[in-house]
């Protein structure tokens, strides 16, 4: 269900409502009352002005829900949009069940719906962390961090990822993590973010041969490598389907009491 394209036909049709009683219903209201009130000859009692002048009920719902639709619509589009964490493929950086908030113009400013860009603002940068529609059922949105731009050169081979021939720079953590055992945790400088990682020692992952980014795409993957879905298996990721870039969580839940503890920015 996408539910921005449920959002935009309720702002459509409140607001058809709304305009057609502003410019035709309600004139037809005061009319009929002006009427009544010149056959009977003198003024109607309380209760029977208040019927004929009375909205009917769709008039009502949308004079209330319109703005308030409206105010949603223009925020999740332009400004800011929450998601939940559905998988682990972004482990030690998103736990499942944690609630994000993404950044809808760092990108640029687009349509709701269509996505068609109106206003350029910037662009993807090498490490962000970005929401974006999945190429293969674009109703799915996906969340992956930029490892790749357009006109790059990208290889991942023996769980060390490449860049334009040079390897990304990263060091070892921990060889057994208490929050993933089995798997080995590194840090990684991936341009301007610093972030962690998982590899599984015991799986010897892609190997995948190098690459070039096509324009207007990018290469985007998982930071739990061996366990993500990502540009290594489908492709790249066209630049129409940009959604924004996730820079906070505000919260975690996974079933049981909300927790307001793991607010963090997002690297």
């Amino acid at each position: 269900m996408d539910f921005s394209l449920l959002l935009v036909v309720a702002v459509a049709v409140t607001g058809l409502v709304w305009l057609l009683d502003v410019t035709w219903w309600r004139r037809r209201r005061l009319a009929r009352l002006a009427t009544a009130e010149s056959a009977n000859g003198a003024t109607l009692d309380d209760g029977t002005r208040r019927k004929l002048a009375r909205e009917p009920w769709p008039v009502d719902y949308a004079r209330s829900f319109f703005p308030v639709l409206l105010v949603v619509l223009l925020l999740r589009s332009f400004l800011v949009e929450p998601f939940q964490i559905p998988s682990g493929s972004m482990r030690p950086t998103l736990e499942i069940g944690d609630f994000i908030l993404v950044n809808k113009f760092t990108y640029g400013l687009r349509l709701p719906v269509a996505n068609t860009e109106v206003v350029d603002l910037g662009e993807p940068q090498r490490g962000d962390v970005m929401v974006f529609r999945f190429p293969e059922d674009p109703s799915i949105n996906f969340i992956k961090r930029v490892v790749g731009l357009p006109g790059d050169r990208i290889r991942y081979e023996g769980k060390q990822l490449y860049v334009n021939g040079e390897a990304v720079p990263k060091e070892l953590i921990d060889e057994n993590p208490e929050s993933a055992p089995g798997e080995t945790e590194f840090r990684e400088w991936l341009g301007e973010h610093e972030h962690s990682l998982y590899n599984n020692p015991r799986d010897p992952g892609p190997q995948m041969r190098e690459v070039e980014v096509p324009p207007g795409h990018y290469f985007m993957m998982g930071d739990n490598r061996d366990h993500s879905n990502d540009s290594r298996y489908w492709g790249f990721v066209p630049e129409t389907n940009i959604v924004g870039r996730a820079f906070a969580v505000w919260m975690h839940w996974d079933g049981g009491l909300p927790s307001f503890g793991s607010v963090r920015l997002i690297h």
